[in-house]
């Protein structure tokens, strides 16, 4: 990791719990999540009394992620392991990572914690760029990283997810466990199914992949679960120059397509309207 060139994160100031815009510590901190009691089914009895409000409660969740993250400029999610540790090699990457995304104009959007995500962060916040942090409620609460510049706490995973695509231009996924995973998989089902169009997957850390990659291609496309093109949809790189690359231009060749059809109906448009003019003369 590269020396501060500015401001240093303050340490962990004690054990404590985000719910909104409640903050829990010690003693106040419940033993289960909110993500917990909606889908644990031994908690059938309180439904008719309880959902209702969940429901709200949900749904100012959304309302909170579109109405702070509406105006972010072009951004990118980061997606690794909160279990890396500071001077790991993909801690190393993700910190250059966020520097170059933040030169190239991107804000950095990661779960806020630890590991990965904080190294991310950093090298963003550090290179002048906007670090945001979208936080979980977790049985083993992690916290906001002092990297962050702009977070939000969420209790709900499905809420949390929406707003990782929905602002961003593209995913980047480094080396990371059953959450990492999660993410990669979803992003990469939204694209195949056509739910997002465009969206660069890009892997860093080509050894810790490569495994995963080969079994897509030898088993699942091998066994036609998927389809060969669907193998590229994944950009694997070690290069963070490549990968930054990959998204400004996966990102440029859109804005062309939706040029092109713009003009496209534009054209039809004043022919229909040349047309409906002529046949007016005629009559």
């Amino acid at each position: 990791m590269s020396e501060s060139s500015g401001r240093e994160p303050a340490r962990d100031p004690g054990r404590e719990r985000h719910r909104g815009a409640v903050t829990l510590r010690r003693g106040a901190i419940p033993n289960s999540t909110a993500d917990q009691r909606l889908l644990d089914s031994r908690g059938r009895g309180d439904w008719k009394t309880r959902d209702a409000w969940r429901a709200l409660r949900i749904l100012s969740e959304f309302v909170e992620g579109f109405d702070t993250l509406a105006d972010l400029p072009p951004a990118v999610s980061v997606f690794g392991s909160a279990r890396s540790k500071p001077d790991s090699a993909e801690c190393r990457l993700a910190e250059e990572l966020g520097g170059a995304l933040a030169r190239a104009g991107y804000a950095v959007i990661t779960g806020g914690g630890p590991g990965v995500m904080e190294a991310a962060n950093r090298g963003a916040s550090e290179a002048g760029g906007l670090s945001v942090g979208l936080g979980i409620e977790l049985p083993f609460e992690q916290g906001l990283n002092e990297w962050v510049d702009l977070a939000i706490d969420f209790r709900y995973f499905f809420a949390r997810k929406t707003m990782f695509v929905k602002y961003a231009q593209a995913f980047v996924v480094l080396p990371g466990g059953f959450g990492t995973m999660d993410e990669l998989f979803e992003a990469l089902t939204l694209v195949q199914t056509g739910k997002v169009t465009r969206f660069p997957v890009v892997l860093m850390g080509v050894d810790y992949w490569r495994g995963l990659l080969d079994w897509l291609r030898d088993t699942m496309a091998a066994a036609g679960k998927i389809g060969p093109i669907d193998l590229e949809l994944i950009c694997l790189t070690d290069d963070v120059n490549a990968a930054v690359r990959h998204i400004v231009e996966a990102e440029a060749a859109l804005s062309a397509e939706q040029e092109a059809v713009r003009e496209d109906v534009v054209a039809r448009t004043e022919a229909d309207q040349r047309a409906a003019a002529d046949e007016g003369r005629e009559g």
